[in-house]
């Protein structure tokens, strides 16, 4: 049996089932069924749609309206914050509001610090969420020395605030949720087994157990984060502790804790909500953005249709022997091809292959701006490293942060050896190199995929340390298929650097970023690739003008795709909240104002958090922190030590900068190219 505190390494690891149902089979994770209100959830069932009210829950009217307005747009579950015993008490009219008006979707009372509010909670609604990181302890950030027998007292005092809560669920037929926040660790869980995805699965298990010596079993479980990669080792490991353990397999909650807004929040959510849904993993999803509630339910909506006849896959051959570790990143070990592989970043390749360059102009989109005046090249934090103009050359000398990639047959007549490299498909490729044919002396790229995998190719890659492997697919489950040609070269001893491709048509709509966070960033937040090209096939009708907005749309995904898996960061990351009936200040207007003024701190993490619930706790990796306390009050964080408190609202922002520059992590913001 494996260890259950220390996760398995790759090699013990052994067979894809310590946490999902297969690698390459799409298949939903067989769960039990918990019952919410009307609506069940588990694996026989659709997976849910769920969102939170940002209105103050003793508004009972405006929570009313939000409520349906969030059910119009897909939630099946809304849940309410309930942050003392008044809320709670509240809850009660809003149902019936409800109720009245013809409504019947279930209500979720979300709980922190307050049990006594949960308990009340039980009684009227179908479900209460609780955090085991704050339900029965209080953070003090102290870091405590337990023995067995200390720890093990703890556990019973545990046990003894969290059963009543328990007993009144099982007799009122009201389901819980288990939800362990990354940010929100006791200072217990980290003493005992760090800041880690196993000491939030330990976290919620010690909780469970409770529950299932009384034999109480309508939970959902989940384990969030602001950071996916994080967020996604988490859940995996708690469904294979779940396995080992003999617990049941419960339904999971799948969500990343303040991922932002706009284009930002949509990708981060979807590195991580995404990548587990492609591994059958999910049983209700929750977007969490710094917008109206009920524009997260369609994001959500999105995710999971893409899911709905996933099954009927082109079939990919079976992973019998899983040599990546799922439970903790490590990078594919890569030898440095030019600017590729080794401790290099991931690479952006921006694909201008139905565009004709022939203007400096057209790099704009592509983060490369051309001034006349000094007759120069600049580059922003969004400059992509490659351009693909398939079978055209652009008509004119790049600049030196952008080389060229061609079609090997354009390539062979383009007369630039030097900023300009081939394209070849795997035959070719082959072909050459047994007629020692005209290769590139430094970097060639090789397009393969599953289908092309062969003894003669994986000889090649081996020996040839000029390569640069273009992995793509046009299965429908595609991450499945690129992550099993990425098993061949590991197992195969191939050290080659890879880019995966994935094309999806112009026009797509919201759409493609989440289908493009997921199938490239889920490869990522696995350790494997070395850059990301995204291809689009040009509508024929396309204006120029269009042609180039494609572009820039393409290019900014890529980067906020390797920013989101944590691989490359180019640009200020903000981990904002989505807001509830707890927020102290307008957090969109907010987050919007602290934008304009930090967005070209390139790297800095920073968390803006309605309340003292969502502080330091659920930002638990930003730099800075921007906190509402009280009305008009703000607390100002540097990590999650508080730095400044009770700031006016009026110059919060102005000391938030002075904070930044005492760091010397300030610079002026460049004016705009």
């Amino acid at each position: 049996m494996l260890d259950l505190v220390t996760p398995p390494t790759p090699s013990s690891a052994g067979k894809p089932a310590l946490y999902c149902p297969s690698l390459t089979e799409y298949a939903r994770r067989k769960t039990i069924t918990v019952s919410i209100g009307s609506v069940p959830m588990g694996s026989a069932y659709p997976i849910r749609v769920q969102s939170m009210t940002t209105v103050d829950t003793m508004d009972t009217e405006g929570s009313i309206e939000q409520t349906i307005r969030m059910i119009e747009a897909g939630c099946e579950y809304v849940r309410i914050t309930a942050p003392s015993v008044k809320e709670a008490q509240n809850l009660e009219n809003i149902r019936k509001g409800l109720r009245v008006r013809g409504y019947t979707t279930p209500l979720v009372a979300d709980i922190h610090f307050t049990p006594n509010a949960a308990e009340l909670a039980a009684r009227i609604v179908e479900k209460v969420r609780i955090n085991p990181g704050n339900y029965a302890d209080r953070k003090r950030f102290e870091t405590i020395d337990y023995t067995d027998a200390s720890y093990a007292a703890e556990l019973e005092r545990i046990r003894d605030k969290f059963l009543p809560l328990v007993r009144i669920c099982k007799e009122y037929g009201t389901a819980m949720r288990i939800g362990t926040n990354h940010g929100s660790l006791s200072d217990r869980i980290l003493s005992r087994y760090g800041d880690t995805p196993l000491g939030m699965v330990e976290s919620a298990l010690e909780f469970l157990r409770i529950c299932e010596d009384e034999n109480y079993y309508n939970i959902v479980l989940s384990m969030k984060s602001s950071n996916p990669q994080v967020m996604v080792e988490a859940y995996r490991l708690l469904v294979h502790r779940l396995d080992a353990e003999g617990l049941k397999p419960y339904p999971l909650h799948l969500g990343v804790t303040e991922a932002g807004e706009a284009e930002d929040g949509r990708i981060k959510s979807a590195v991580g909500i995404g990548t587990l849904l492609e591994d059958g993993l999910g049983d209700t999803v929750r977007v969490s953005l710094t917008e109206d509630p009920e524009r997260e339910a369609p994001v959500a909506k999105a995710l999971i249709d893409r899911y709905t006849n996933r099954s009927g896959h082109a079939p990919i051959p079976a992973i019998d022997s899983y040599p990546i570790d799922p439970f903790q990143y490590t990078h594919r070990k890569t030898h440095e091809v030019a600017n590729f592989g080794g401790i290099n970043v991931p690479r952006v390749v921006a694909d201008y292959s139905g565009i004709v360059v022939t203007e400096h102009e057209q790099l704009r989109p592509i983060g490369h701006f051309y001034l006349p005046v000094p007759d120069k090249w600049r580059m922003n934090d969004l400059g992509a490293d490659y351009l693909y103009t398939g079978s055209k050359p652009a008509s004119f000398m790049l600049p030196n942060g952008l080389k060229e990639i061609l079609d090997y047959p354009a390539w062979l007549v383009a007369g630039d050896p030097v900023h300009k490299f081939p394209l070849l498909e795997t035959s070719r490729y082959l072909s050459l190199r047994q007629q020692t044919g005209n290769l590139h002396p430094l970097l060639n790229f090789v397009q393969a995929r599953l289908s092309d995998w062969s003894d003669s190719l994986a000889d090649a890659l081996r020996e040839d340390r000029h390569v640069v492997l273009v992995v793509r697919t046009e299965n429908a489950h595609a991450m499945a298929e690129l992550r099993r040609l990425y098993v061949e070269l590991i197992q195969h001893g191939i050290s080659c650097p890879v880019v995966s491709l994935r094309s999806y048509p112009d026009r797509q709509g919201d759409t493609l970023q989440l289908y493009a966070a997921t199938d490239l960033g889920g490869l990522l937040v696995d350790g494997l690739g070395d850059g990301v090209w995204l291809g689009t096939d040009l509508l024929s009708e396309s204006s120029p003008e269009e042609q180039l907005q494609t572009a820039h749309r393409y290019n900014s995904i890529a980067f906020g795709i390797l920013q989101a898996a944590r691989t490359r960061m180019s640009k200020t990351e903000y981990i904002s909240c989505p807001s509830c009936g707890r927020t102290l200040f307008d957090l969109q207007e907010t987050t919007a104002m602290i934008r304009k003024r930090t967005d070209h701190l390139k790297g800095v993490k920073i968390g803006i958090m309605g309340c003292i619930v969502n502080g330091p706790g659920e930002m638990a990796d930003a730099d800075y922190g921007y906190v509402g306390i009280g009305k008009d009050k703000i607390s100002l964080y540097r990590g999650q030590q508080v730095i400044k408190k009770s700031v006016h609202a009026d110059h919060a922002v102005d000391e938030l900068i002075e904070l930044i520059k005492e760091d010397g992590r300030w610079t002026e913001p460049e004016n705009e190219l």
